[in-house]
């Protein structure tokens, strides 16, 4: 089945439901089995540039040009809670796998750690000279790895907040980056073809 969403998508834990995000402002839930679409979530003001799952299944989060994240319950598409705090569009969502926190990355190269129940801002983190286009967690929740457009990729320790080091070997914007389940490994992928 083709999903015409153009953005970012994720999967549920249980593997039965993927959420797309999109440049209509919307995020469409799907059955993957079925191909159907299940529900609309509106609310975001402009296009959805980033979406997660929590790790329950229970909660969808999603970063928006419009400089929010949402949090939306999965069962009823209803919106949950907004975090209002970005002063530029929200560009990568990832969640820690204990459920706590939300990390979000902006377009002015800054990322925060947010609590997932309040929306409070935990951690302002500042380091890339550019768009923060990727964030990902360890299986552990300890340390939180970002890819940027000024080529890098960094290591933060969640729990201090802390630069832990940078990875320098792309020679352009690093688009994507993902951990091993084992937490060992980092992965990336750049617009430089590797």
């Amino acid at each position: 089945h083709q999903i015409w969403h153009d953005g970012w998508t994720a999967v549920t834990p249980d593997g039965k439901r993927a959420i797309s995000a999109s440049s209509d402002h919307t995020l469409k839930v799907w059955h993957l089995e079925t191909g159907e679409e299940l529900a609309t979530l509106k609310g975001h003001l402009t296009y959805v540039n980033a979406v997660a799952i929590t790790p329950d299944g229970t909660q969808v989060i999603s970063g928006s040009g419009d400089k929010t994240i949402k949090i939306w319950n999965l069962e009823t598409g209803t919106e949950i809670l907004t975090f209002a705090g970005d002063t530029f569009a929200v560009e990568a969502v990832a969640v820690t796998p204990d459920g706590k926190r939300v990390i979000s990355g902006s377009w002015d190269g800054s990322i925060k750690v947010w609590n997932l129940s309040t929306g409070a801002v935990i951690f302002n983190l500042k380091g890339h000279s550019s768009f923060v286009q990727s964030v990902a967690v360890t299986p552990d929740s300890k340390r939180l790895i970002s890819g940027s457009g000024d080529n890098s990729i960094k290591v933060w320790n969640l729990e201090t907040g802390k630069e832990l080091f940078t990875l320098t070997g792309h020679a352009d914007w690093v688009k994507s980056v993902a951990i091993t389940p084992d937490g060992e490994h980092i992965i990336s992928g750049s617009y430089d073809g590797t």
